[in-house]
């Protein structure tokens, strides 16, 4: 059982988005300081440029030089990029970039030396931030490279619903090639495990959606279906993961469906986060599930259209921190029943 404060390090993103304006609304309430210890990687001077465009008064982010030296009862900060850098709100500059993944860097070094427990993402831009040190197409795809971690999953979450992505970051025309079988049952693989191991979730029970429209009408409208689709959940069930479908996506959320699922697996990135965002957009949260660590983010992203203009609903990132401590406590317990097979007592 946990039962200490769990470490957030919240790293900054991009510094002309909404990110302060979310991170500064989050820790404005001293009752974050109750289930956490927040450390933000970023930069005080930005920092406290965001706090007077926010008109707050009676906020104040307590400098420290390392994790070790956070305050419990404070919103911490660690200097990590240049004190001159410029901010422009509403912009995508080099600078921005550069800043966003100096902070990164450093929120993931001390994620790897233990001492900060959880990290949570403020929104990136996938364009300025790229250099000879990110070449990646996203947060997830970084991470999967410096945990070393041979397969995750894009997991999409919120209390009422939970949706994972066969393809990620690809363009669409690139999909039906990467819909394999042996792809298709790796990320239920994680899927399932996750439901048990970082939700608590006794007996999951997943859909999975079609790729073409009518599940390919027994192969008028394409064999994805057939060849790769439905022999995956056969042998998912197999390994006894309850994975069910497919399922053609207008339908199953039209109906309503989707609510008698822990979760839900699509074949690519829109088919899900469409229904996703269109359902929770506010209090909706990105899971990196597979990963050693546990890193959450909110749905939302840089939001340049709304940066400054205090009109940024703070309620997607402060729900990507609650989750990120539960997945924390939910492993731990996971690992400590598993390790006591007659105590296990996991319930919905």
């Amino acid at each position: 059982m946990i039962n200490k404060k769990i470490v957030v390090g919240i790293s900054h993103g991009d510094i002309n988005g909404i990110g302060y304006e979310v991170i500064i609304k989050c820790l404005y309430d001293a009752k974050i300081n109750e289930i956490c210890i927040p450390i933000v990687y970023g930069s005080s001077k930005v920092a406290s440029y965001h706090r007077k465009a926010l008109n707050i008064e009676n906020f104040s982010f307590n400098l420290i030089r390392n994790a070790r030296d956070a305050n419990p009862k404070r919103a911490n900060i660690i200097n990590c990029t240049n004190e001159e850098v410029k901010v422009e709100p509403g912009k995508s500059t080099l600078e921005g970039g550069k800043a966003a993944f100096d902070a990164l860097q450093r929120a993931v070094s001390d994620l790897q030396k233990g001492e900060i427990d959880v990290l949570v993402t403020a929104p990136i831009n996938k364009q300025n931030i790229q250099s000879k040190n990110f070449n990646f197409v996203g947060h997830t795809e970084y991470l999967q490279q410096k945990f070393e971690s041979e397969q995750i999953l894009m997991f999409m979450v919120s209390e009422s619903l939970r949706i994972g992505v066969v393809t990620g970051h690809i363009p669409l025309s690139k999909v039906p090639e990467h819909i394999k079988s042996k792809k298709i049952l790796q990320k239920l693989r994680i899927m399932n495990s996750s439901l048990l191991e970082d939700f608590g979730i006794s007996g999951p029970k997943i859909a999975v959606l079609a790729l073409n429209p009518h599940s390919g009408d027994g192969g008028l409208i394409g064999n994805e279906e057939i060849n790769e689709i439905i022999p995956a959940i056969k042998m998912a069930r197999d390994e006894k993961i309850m994975a069910l479908g497919p399922y053609s996506a207008d339908g199953f959320f039209g109906s309503g469906n989707f609510t008698k699922f822990d979760a839900i697996l699509a074949m690519y990135h829109d088919q899900g986060l469409i229904p996703f965002k269109a359902l929770t957009f506010e209090d909706g949260i990105n899971f990196t599930a597979g990963l050693p660590i546990v890193r959450t983010s909110p749905a939302h992203g840089t939001a340049y259209d709304i940066a400054d203009k205090n009109i940024a609903s703070p309620n997607s990132f402060r729900k990507a921190i609650y989750l990120a401590c539960d997945i924390f406590k939910k492993r731990a317990e996971y690992k400590q029943l598993s390790s006591n097979p007659l105590e296990i007592s996991i319930t919905k």
